[in-house]
């Protein structure tokens, strides 16, 4: 036999490559050692040629060298050509098995039909069945798969299988679990499943003799447990008795039952600030998850990393242990804010639940064309007037625990936007309190609720009819939103245009960040919800975006008063609510309580009940300019007059003595429904109980002055 006629398989391609050749010609797979060597039929410069290749004729009497390790394909020219012809086709996926295969070995699907066996082998005596095998190629097949397997982890968002290494998914970023192992450990065991078929197809072939055939027991569902219960040991290294882990087993199992999301979202922040993953807290914090909360032990047992997590650690002890300076300011500016602010919101948990399914029953869709969501109530949140009869010191506390200090020293002393006018905030008590207000991306949404109702939008309720409002009457709010910004591109001299499919991909845009919770929402979104509270809303903001450093960066174009101008003006109220923006936050502006008024405002005859309270809001800037009116027609467009007119039609307005424009926010003395004064009236009780405290330490020191 010459050289040139041996040839090795690759195991990869089963490409029949010539000896010399160190990878696979086909594929470029480095040549394995113990390679199964076949000899070419067709050999060049031997004395057979010119003849049929005979596998029993080699030289020397010998057959074909072939390596008896499983691990690799073993490809014969005598045996394939008889072999390929007796496959048998899966009934699921119709892919070719060998003879011999009981599973299929793309699917794992049970084969139906079984192919017959090989015929019966004479030796000496007589003939008697040859023990059944399973066929090489197809255990090469099955182990590749389970060695697969087990190199990859599920993600359970988008079920894409990643690989061993990666710490997040790769379609998502969603964090890789850390009860890997756990799913690797299931992977195992369904893919040591065909091995373990193969070892009972051993035992029945060697059991077999004549017709009858001996099947082997079925496997009970102890068995598996205890196949897994030895598995997890050998996977996870655990040391003790298979008793000792099957309890263990069982009570993870109903520590996770007993889990709810805000939990899991809890521990994936504990993971996030081991691992960095900023993500994970950031959805922690906008489920509303309190981020003093301390790990259990149930929890510690669950993440299953002593080296890492301790009882009673908190988000702060984490990120302190391991060094993570950029989420330990967050965490801590956070837990201050958390500790400092009482908002009326946070007292009384079981009446701010009843007002938010108060809210949800309040919105109803339009029928018609125009089918956006309305809420059926008017509601304005002001600050009680029995705030005045406490304290100084009592108020001052509760000033720091319900406003937001930085916001209202933006908007008042930074620059003048709110309360620059002492007409307006000293003699017709009509000053602004920014109320305090999450960080969270639904800040808008929070706003406007809280600017009503006096809560958050915790839920996603007004999210979700901001969404399906836009969604339903998308072709109405498309035009207005295009017909705007074309021009205010071309006011500021900007005179571009832009195709019809820029237009929708940016209109979509859009309507993406109103279905995303935590998505930053823009000018659009307000004109929105203007529609869907049925009035008008002011944004008194911030004129420029600026760095950290005061570098001015742009516009940012949310000042100017935004009206419901796709209703008729029958079916709106013309009381606005006021919000303020600063630097991508929005906050709720809101007034006190006052006596009511007869006569105020130049000109103005108001003639007002004694129950209402009046706040008159600026039209204009500390300029005297007209604020912008947003989301205009090229109708409604004009000079500064038709914009003052067009303001007129939509609110009740009126001039100061001073000749400034305002509109008048005409609200309850009682907040406007029940269960608002139910829960305000339960805030304003924690800072009265401050009071007795006081009064008697001062009686005490007058009674020990008296005594001497």
């Amino acid at each position: 036999m010459s050289e040139r006629g041996i040839k090795w398989a690759c195991e990869y391609c089963t490409y029949e490559n010539w000896p010399s050749a160190i990878k696979c010609t086909m594929c470029r797979a480095q040549r394995p050692s113990g390679t199964i060597i076949t000899e070419d039929p067709f050999k060049s410069g031997s004395s057979d040629v010119g003849r049929d290749w005979d596998p029993s004729s080699t030289e020397g009497g010998s057959s074909p060298l072939i390596c008896p390790d499983s691990s690799a394909r073993p490809r014969v020219k005598s045996s394939y050509s008889v072999e390929n012809a007796n496959k048998w086709s899966c009934h699921m996926c119709t892919y070719l098995n060998w003879p011999r295969a009981i599973r299929c070995t793309q699917c794992l699907s049970q084969r139906r039909t079984r192919s017959p066996t090989e015929s019966p082998q004479s030796s000496g005596s007589g003939s008697r069945p040859v023990a059944f095998s399973v066929d090489p190629c197809e255990e090469y097949n099955d182990r590749n798969k389970l060695n697969t397997r087990t190199q990859h982890w599920t993600c359970s968002i988008c079920t894409y299988e990643n690989w061993a290494k990666a710490k997040k998914c790769v379609v998502c970023d969603h964090p890789r679990p850390n009860n890997i192992e756990a799913i690797e450990l299931a992977e195992t065991e369904e893919a040591s499943s065909i091995i373990n078929e193969q070892d009972r197809a051993r035992w029945r072939g060697s059991c077999s003799s004549g017709h009858s055939q001996r099947r082997s027991p079925p496997a009970t569902k102890r068995d598996s447990e205890m196949k897994m219960d030895f598995q997890r040991i050998e996977l996870a290294g655990a040391v003790g008795s298979k008793e000792e882990l099957e309890v263990d087993f069982k009570k993870v199992k109903q520590i996770k039952n007993r889990m709810k999301k805000t939990d899991w979202l809890f521990l994936n922040a504990c993971v996030g600030v081991v691992e960095g993953d900023l993500a994970a807290i950031e959805a922690y914090k906008s489920s509303g998850g309190d981020i003093a909360r301390q790990l259990t032990a149930d929890e510690v047992r669950l993440l299953n990393r002593p080296s890492a997590f301790d009882v009673g650690y908190t988000l702060v002890h984490l990120a302190i242990r391991f060094q993570r300076q950029d989420m330990l300011a967050i965490l801590l500016t956070e837990v201050s804010q958390q500790a400092a602010k009482c908002i009326p919101a946070m007292v009384c948990p079981e009446l701010t639940e009843q007002i938010r399914r108060e809210v949800a029953a309040s919105l109803h869709q339009r029928k018609g064309d125009f089918a956006c969501y309305f809420l059926t109530d008017l509601v304005t949140f002001t600050l009680p007037a029995d705030i005045e009869d406490l304290p100084p010191t009592v108020q001052e506390k509760l000033f720091d625990e319900v406003l937001d200090r930085d916001v209202q020293k933006e908007l008042e002393e930074e620059s003048p936007i709110i309360n620059w006018s002492l007409e307006l905030a000293t003699r017709l008590d009509s000053r602004l309190y920014a109320l305090w207000n999450r960080t969270a991306g639904d800040c808008l949404l929070d706003s406007v609720l809280q600017a009503t109702w006096g809560i958050y939008d915790k839920d996603s309720v007004l999210r979700k009819a901001l969404h399906d409002s836009l969604h339903d009457c998308s072709h109405w709010f498309y035009t207005r939103w295009k017909d705007w910004e074309s021009w205010y591109s071309q006011s500021f001299g900007l005179h571009f245009s832009l195709r019809e499919e820029q237009w929708q991909e940016d209109w979509a845009f859009i309507l993406s960040l109103a279905s995303q919770p935590g998505a930053s929402l823009e000018q659009t979104h307000i004109f929105v919800l203007a529609h869907i509270l049925r009035r008008p809303i002011i944004v008194y903001g911030v004129k420029y975006y600026k760095s950290f450093r005061g570098e001015t960066l742009g516009y940012t174009r949310f000042q100017g008063v935004y009206l419901p101008l796709l209703w008729e003006q029958s079916f709106c109220w013309k009381s606005p609510i006021a919000l303020g923006y600063t630097r991508g936050h929005f906050s709720a502006l809101v007034a006190m309580e006052n006596d009511g008024y007869g006569n105020r405002g130049a000109g103005a005859n108001l003639n007002t009940d004694d129950d209402v309270t009046i706040t008159f809001l600026p039209l204009v800037d500390s300029e005297r300019k007209l604020l912008h009116v947003h989301f205009l027609s090229a109708q409604e467009l004009g000079n500064e007059e038709q914009r003052e007119r067009l303001l007129r039609e939509w609110l009740d307005c009126c001039v100061t003595e001073g000749g400034a424009l305002v509109a008048m926010q005409k609200s309850s003395r009682r907040r406007g429904h029940p269960l608002v004064t139910q829960m305000v009236d339960k805030w304003l009780d924690r800072y009265r109980q401050i009071r007795p405290c006081t009064s008697l330490s001062d009686g005490e020191e007058d009674e020990d002055d008296e005594d001497e």
